[in-house]
């Protein structure tokens, strides 16, 4: 599952710096608000809140099955996702009420889960990991807004995003290893993609923290801003993405994610296949 870090302490010369809010002026009320999870819309922007800041949103099975709705209801409408937490942290980790004999209330613990039917076990993760696996569908891009701590569950639901934004007191870690664990929450085939195998062999090994400059040095942060300026930021990217055609976007998204399984023919012919779709598409004359 995920480290449960629930109640580290803020990272350290952090700012004391309160909820960022990325769900725009122009936002109507939540569409979802359930368990720690707040869902949002504004025109062709969604906003995911981590709403539990009291806990520095530690995760939990309620709040995976939260977020795994929050992708179902979104509308079709909406092109960019910006995830956010509020508070000092953007998630620190697995609550550590997982790891007690009695686990959450009404929930089978982690302890009945590993004495149960290899079946029954693998069903119950993978449930869990559909929480982060929407985040890079092919019609949206989604962007994580990192400020304070992403450890562990939180550091895999930033990398389930596209993009990520980090504030300068960001840190990182995988912390499973530690407990005795793997981080299972998808979080490993985004991070070999971005860092490389020995890089993220070293990170999740170790679990050691990941600084924000190094997150951007070693490209697990598109961009690094004083934490004031983590919403304008992320805006700012949002924007950006809007500016372009949605079917130009989807396209080069499409090319792009396919990239590590084709070869270099292979993704001259999508390349070809992709622009020819483009082409009559401007002519008028597509599917």
């Amino acid at each position: 599952m995920a480290s449960p870090d629930s109640g580290s302490s803020s990272p350290s010369g952090s700012a004391e710096t309160g909820p960022i809010g990325l769900s725009g002026s122009g936002a109507t009320a939540p569409v979802l608000d359930q368990d720690g999870v707040r869902l949002t819309i504004d025109g062709a922007v969604a906003t995911v809140t981590l709403a539990n800041a009291a806990k520095r949103n530690a995760q939990s099975p309620a709040l995976w099955r939260a977020l795994t709705e929050a992708g179902r209801v979104l509308p079709g409408s909406v092109r960019v996702v910006l995830l956010r937490g509020e508070g000092k942290s953007f998630s620190a980790g697995l609550d550590r009420q997982a790891f007690t004999p009695e686990g959450f209330e009404g929930e089978p613990s982690f302890l009945d889960l590993a004495r149960g039917a290899d079946d029954d076990l693998d069903a119950a993760i993978a449930e869990y990991q559909d929480a982060f696996t929407w985040w890079r569908r092919g019609d949206i891009v989604s962007i994580a807004a990192v400020q304070g701590h992403a450890i562990g569950a939180g550091f895999q639901l930033a990398l389930a995003c596209d993009l990520r934004v980090a504030a300068d007191d960001a840190q990182f870690a995988m912390r499973e290893t530690s407990l005795g664990l793997v981080p299972d929450l998808t979080g490993t085939h985004p991070l070999v993609s971005l860092v490389g195998y020995a890089r993220a062999l070293e990170i999740c090994a170790t679990g050691r923290f990941v600084q924000a400059a190094e997150a951007e040095r070693i490209g697990l942060a598109n961009l690094v801003v004083p934490g004031d300026q983590l919403d304008a930021a992320a805006q700012d990217l949002a924007a950006a993405l809007l500016a372009a055609p949605r079917d130009a976007v989807i396209e080069t998204k499409a090319l792009l994610q396919g990239v590590t399984g084709r070869s270099y023919e292979e993704q001259r012919r999508a390349e070809r296949a992709a622009q020819a779709r483009r082409l009559r598409d401007l002519a008028g004359i597509g599917d």
